[in-house]
C-alpha cells in the first residue's frame, strides 16, 4: 500500500519552496543547514511511506533513487567541477567591447563543452581582471550569467545538469546539439549584440584598459581529465554490458562504470591540481558540496511527482505554453528537477514528443539565469564578482536586470521555434 499520491508529493514541494525562499529570507542560514533541510524533507516523505510500505520497502525506494539517479547526477558534475577547477587562464580579453563581447562568446560554445559549472570558473575572473579599470561592471556578470552560466549548456548533455538528467533518461547524446543549436544562436546573438552596445557606452565612460597580456592556460592534464569525461558519457551511449545489482537495487552497467570513473577522475583532479593553480582560481568546494547535499532529497522526494504526472501525461501542454511554464519554474525552483517535472508529465514513462522536449530542454536552460538560484553557478558567479569588489544587485534587483535583457530574446525563440 502506498500514500497517497497528492500527499505523497508534499515533501518535494516543501523541498522545492525551502529552495526558493530559504536563501532570499535566511541568507546565512541556508548554507550552513542546507543537509538539515534537506534531511528534513528526505525524512517527511520517508517517515509516511514506512508507516505504508514498512521499512524494507521504503529504504529500497530510498536505495534505487540515491542508486540510479543521484550517483550517476552528482559524480559527473563532482568531475567536471574538479577538473575545471584545476585550469587557469592568464590573460584573456582585453577589456575592450569587442573583446568582451567575443569572451562571451567563446564562453558560450565552450558551456556546452565542459559544462556550465566548468565554464564559469574558467572565464569570469579572466573576464573581470580585464575590467578592473572600470567603475560599472555590473553589466558584465549579469550578461555572463545568462550567456556562459545557463545558455551556452544547452547544447550538450554535459552542458547543463537539466540535459544530463535527460540523457540518463535516454535522450541521445547529441540530440541537444542538432535539436537547439538554432535556438541558441537565436537566443544568444541579440543578448551579445545588446551587450556590445551597453559594452561600448560604458567603455566611453571608463579610462582605457591596461594592455593585453598574452592568453596562457595552466592545468592541461585538467583539459584532457575533460576530454576523457566527454568520452565516458559518450561511451554509455555505445556500451550496454547489462543490469549490476547492488544491495537489492539495479543499475545499468555502464552507468555505474561511468560514476565510478567520474569520482575516481574528480579524485585524481584534486590531488594533481597545484596548490596555486586553485588560489589563483579561488577554488572552493561549497557550491558542489551545497548541490550534494541538496540532491539526495530532490530525488528521493520527487518519486511521487513524477508518478503523478506520468499518470496524466496526456494533458501535455502545447510546445509554447510549455516553453514558458517549464522555464518560469526553472528560474524560482532550480531547472534540474523543474526538468524533470515536466519531461514526464510531457512523455510519461517514455520520451515526450520532440517539440515538447525542445520546449522543455530550452526552457530549463535559457530561464535558468532569470534569478540567482535558477542554476547552480549563478550564485558562484555572483559571489565572485562579489569578491573582487563588483556591488551586485541582490535577488529582485538582479532578476530585474535579467529579465530586460531575456524578455526580447526569450520572445524572438518562442516565436520562431515554439509559436503553435
Amino acid at each position: 500500500m502506498q500514500p497517497p499520491p497528492v500527499l505523497g508529493a508534499l515533501p518535494f514541494a516543501g523541498l522545492l519552496l525551502s529552495l526558493a525562499l530559504v536563501p532570499m529570507l535566511a541568507p546565512r542560514f541556508w548554507p550552513r543547514r542546507l543537509g538539515v533541510i534537506a534531511l528534513f524533507w528526505s525524512a517527511a516523505f520517508l517517515i509516511p511511506l514506512t508507516l505504508y510500505t514498512g521499512p524494507r520497502a521504503a529504504l529500497a525506494e530510498a536505495w534505487q533513487a540515491l542508486l540510479t539517479a543521484y550517483l550517476p547526477f552528482v559524480s559527473l558534475l563532482l568531475a567536471l567541477y574538479a577538473a575545471a577547477g584545476g585550469i587557469l587562464i592568464r590573460g584573456g580579453p582585453g577589456g575592450t567591447p569587442a573583446s568582451n563581447t567575443a569572451w562571451l562568446a567563446a564562453g558560450t560554445l565552450l558551456a556546452g563543452a565542459i559544462g556550465t559549472t566548468g565554464a564559469s570558473m574558467m572565464l569570469i575572473r579572466p573576464l573581470l581582471r580585464a575590467n578592473a579599470h572600470r567603475t560599472r561592471k555590473i553589466h558584465l556578470v549579469v550578461a555572463f550569467i545568462l550567456l556562459v552560466g545557463n545558455a551556452g549548456g544547452v547544447l550538450s548533455p554535459l552542458g547543463d545538469p537539466p540535459l544530463y538528467l535527460g540523457f540518463l533518461q535516454g535522450v541521445p547524446f547529441f540530440w541537444p546539439l542538432r535539436h537547439l543549436a538554432w535556438p541558441l544562436a537565436v537566443f544568444a546573438l541579440p543578448l551579445l549584440l545588446g551587450f556590445y552596445l551597453l559594452d561600448r557606452r560604458e567603455a566611453a565612460a571608463a579610462p582605457p584598459p591596461a594592455p593585453r597580456r598574452p592568453l596562457r592556460l595552466r592545468g592541461r592534464g585538467n583539459v584532457a581529465l575533460i576530454a576523457i569525461i566527454n568520452l565516458a558519457v559518450l561511451g554509455q551511449a555505445a556500451w550496454h554490458p547489462g543490469a549490476v545489482r547492488l544491495f537489492g537495487a539495479d543499475i545499468a552497467g555502464e552507468r555505474l562504470a561511468a560514476s565510478l570513473l567520474f569520482l575516481a577522475i574528480a579524485w585524481l583532479a584534486s590531488v594533481t591540481t597545484p596548490l596555486a593553480v586553485r588560489e589563483a582560481n579561488f577554488f572552493a568546494w561549497a557550491p558542489i558540496v551545497e548541490i550534494a547535499e541538496l540532491f539526495p532529497a530532490i530525488f528521493i522526494t520527487i518519486a511521487p511527482v513524477l508518478a503523478l504526472l506520468a499518470a496524466r501525461h496526456e494533458a501535455a501542454f502545447s510546445p509554447g505554453v510549455t516553453f514558458w511554464a517549464s522555464g518560469l519554474t526553472a528560474a524560482f525552483l532550480d531547472n534540474a528537477p523543474t526538468y524533470l517535472i515536466f519531461f514526464r508529465q510531457a512523455g510519461g514513462e517514455g520520451l515526450p514528443p520532440e517539440a515538447a522536449l525542445a520546449a522543455i530542454s530550452a526552457g530549463a536552460v535559457f530561464f535558468g539565469g532569470l534569478t540567482y538560484i535558477g542554476n547552480a553557478p549563478n550564485m558562484m558567479i555572483r559571489t565572485i564578482a562579489a569578491q573582487r569588489g563588483v556591488r551586485m544587485p541582490r535577488f529582485f534587483g538582479y532578476a530585474g536586470r535579467a529579465a530586460l535583457a531575456l524578455i526580447p530574446a526569450l520572445g524572438l525563440v518562442w516565436a520562431v521555434f515554439f509559436w503553435q
